[in-house]
């Protein structure tokens, strides 16, 4: 599939766990520590082209130069599912910044459904990272990059462990611009909008409900 601005991991590491995250048997606790490792593998990918500026640090023996971020990090978690890709990304960029927008997703319409919004007054990053699991229909991604752009963020990626190429689709038609970072391009979505074969509702597999 030739889509320009999708990125798909070919890391051995990636590959492994995600296999074990596709796994039904794996329980919530291990499931919870397979998306934050998953999504500090993705996020390592896809923040390699952040800008830096040079710092000079003292070491035990000399001064040394070094590097900083020169870029302000913003973290956007689709709620629910997002909230376990957080602490991964604030452990790579710890002075990132994390605002959330919640979504739903109506099963009758398959449209996202905005329900909370606590970003603040105006853009404050140089750089914003939406963290979704799962990129069905793409219906919740497009509305997040709306909201983001509207709001009036400049440059934004999006991050996600398993695609569907629908939604990998709807993405880049709606927004050629963001890079999408993703763990697999999975075969297609099921007639209910899930990802086959996918791994079930991210969010149910992590906390345990549904």
């Amino acid at each position: 599939m030739d889509i320009p601005n999708l990125h798909v991991s070919a890391h051995p590491l990636l590959r492994e766990k995600l296999t074990r995250l596709r796994d039904r048997s794996t329980p919530p606790a291990d499931f919870r520590a397979l998306v934050r490792q998953i999504a500090m593998l993705l996020l390592y990918e896809a923040t390699a082209d952040l800008e830096l500026r040079r710092d000079v640090v003292q070491t035990p023996l000399a001064p040394a130069t070094g590097w900083r971020l020169a870029q302000k990090v913003g973290l956007i978690p689709v709620l629910r599912a997002g909230i376990g890709m957080v602490d991964a990304a604030l452990e790579l960029i710890p002075e990132a910044e994390v605002w959330h927008i919640g979504l739903f997703r109506d099963e009758r319409t398959l449209r996202p459904i905005e329900y909370y919004n606590k970003l603040p007054a105006s853009a404050t990053a140089q750089l914003c990272l939406v963290l979704d699991p799962m990129l069905a229909t793409g219906g919740s991604a497009t509305a997040t990059v709306d909201i983001l752009e509207r709001w009036g963020a400049k440059r934004i990626k999006y991050v996600g462990i398993i695609a569907a190429p629908e939604g990998a689709k709807a993405m880049a038609k709606a927004h050629p611009d963001v890079h999408m970072h993703v763990g697999a391009l999975d075969e297609r979505l099921n007639e209910r909008g899930y990802i086959v074969p996918g791994l079930g509702d991210a969010g149910d597999r992590q906390f345990g409900t549904g």
